[in-house]
């Protein structure tokens, strides 16, 4: 195998290209059925719109229940995405009827080769997911970085594309393993850009991060990203994880005279459980006057800085906060 020159890619996709060989791609044979609406949420197309695509052109071709209901398998959502590449690259839908799956898929391989837009990128990363497709991850992700920094392909593509497979898992369109394959990749992104600005980054003789997700969170990428930020710029950053409970926090203020605490909320604490913890976080974490603790999240979009003292700050975004530490 290759030695690489740009932070792994190379090595990359060589290993992809070993996983191609090697494999009889089983994965991208297995059959799901999606309903119309799974469509419409996977690719923003309204079903009016893909009921008449189907009817006039003949370019989707569903299954019946026996209630008549359509329902379409794997083969045709991704025709589906394809399509809409195509479709808003300029193409005319009588024109992509016409194709052939063949010159459809070089067509799309073609734009993605060639796109730098994270609108593009997004849907090559879902293609990606319902294949199960590796490769497919690491060449869009080349081609992205290529033209942008990291900080822009996770503000711009990873963010919306999380959130987009938190709307689809909620509606049952995708399973946990499809979201648990993006995620897996995506935090191999950040722990390899990690690692990058760790071996050229000294640490500012100022303030500590202590960095953690609260008990029963495993959602980590927000907050590994914020680690990644905090690194590049040199900061001392601790990343303690998932899982953390608040007495634990302790060992770490034994160590440091003065640490700014961030943590990241997805789905915990519980709604029921969040005033008690904040009241907590408050009196037992931010009781020295120079500590400072960060919240980010899901979970604290609709709380506001005036409902904490002046030591605990509230980030609506990631973006946010990344610009703080730039002031």
């Amino acid at each position: 195998m290759s030695k690489t020159t740009t932070d792994g890619h190379d090595e990359a996709l060589n290993e992809c290209l070993i996983l191609f060989k090697d494999k009889n791609r089983n994965l991208n044979n297995v059959r799901y059925s999606f309903s119309i609406r799974d469509l419409e949420n996977f690719s923003g197309i309204k079903a009016h719109t893909i009921r008449i695509w189907e009817k006039r052109y003949s370019l989707l071709e569903p299954d019946r229940t026996e209630g008549n209901q359509r329902t379409y398998d794997l083969h045709n959502l991704q025709k589906l995405l394809n399509i809409k590449l195509l479709y808003e690259n300029g193409h005319k839908i009588s024109k992509i009827a016409s194709y052939g799956n063949d010159e459809i898929n070089h067509m799309v391989t073609d734009i993605i080769t060639s796109a730098e837009d994270a609108h593009k990128a997004l849907d090559a990363f879902k293609v990606a997911m319902l294949n199960f497709d590796q490769c497919l991850f690491e060449r869009n992700y080349i081609k992205l970085i290529s033209n942008l920094s990291f900080r822009r392909v996770f503000m711009d593509v990873f963010i919306p594309l999380l959130e987009q497979l938190g709307y689809l898992w909620q509606a049952n369109s995708i399973t946990p393993a499809h979201e648990h394959f993006i995620s897996n990749l995506i935090q191999q992104k950040i722990l390899a850009n990690i690692e990058r600005v760790q071996v050229i980054q000294h640490h500012k003789d100022e303030r500590v991060y202590a960095l953690y997700l609260p008990h029963g969170e495993i959602h980590d990428l927000g907050l590994l990203y914020f680690h990644y930020e905090l690194t590049l710029r040199g900061y001392k950053s601790i990343y303690l994880g998932q899982s953390i409970r608040l007495d634990n926090l302790e060992d770490v203020r034994n160590v440091y005279p003065s640490v700014t605490f961030v943590s990241y909320f997805t789905v915990k604490p519980e709604e029921v459980d969040m005033e008690a913890y904040l009241h907590d976080l408050e009196e037992s974490i931010v009781n020295r006057p120079n500590d400072r603790f960060w919240l980010l999240g899901r979970r604290v979009v609709n709380l506001e800085n005036s409902d904490f003292k002046g030591q605990v700050s509230v980030f609506k975004n990631l973006e946010q906060a990344v610009a703080e530490l730039t002031e």
